[in-house]
C-alpha cells in the first residue's frame, strides 16, 4: 500500500481480506485526489463580499491564501 499524506477511517466487514482492504483504500485515495484540487474548489464555492458575490477563480484563491477571511467576506458552498 502506498503511503499517502492523509488519515482515513475505513470501516469494513470482518471477512474482508487484506488485499481487498488495500484496494478499497487505494480507490478512496484516487477519488479524493480528484476532488481535492483547486479547480473543483473554485467551481463549488463563491465569495460573498459586503456588496457583491463573485465566483472568479482569482478572487477565491486570494481569499483562501490567509488562514482567516477578511471581515465581511464569506465563502459559500454552491452545492
Amino acid at each position: 500500500m502506498k503511503n499517502h499524506n492523509r488519515d482515513l477511517l475505513v470501516l469494513y466487514k470482518s471477512g474482508m481480506g487484506q488485499e481487498s482492504l488495500e484496494n478499497t483504500v487505494e480507490c478512496l485515495h484516487r477519488i479524493l485526489r480528484q476532488v481535492e484540487c483547486l479547480n473543483i474548489f473554485c467551481q463549488a464555492h463563491e465569495l460573498a463580499r459586503r456588496t457583491r458575490i463573485t465566483h472568479k477563480r482569482s478572487a477565491l484563491l486570494r481569499a483562501i491564501e490567509d488562514a482567516e477571511l477578511k471581515p465581511f467576506h464569506f465563502l459559500i458552498n454552491r452545492n
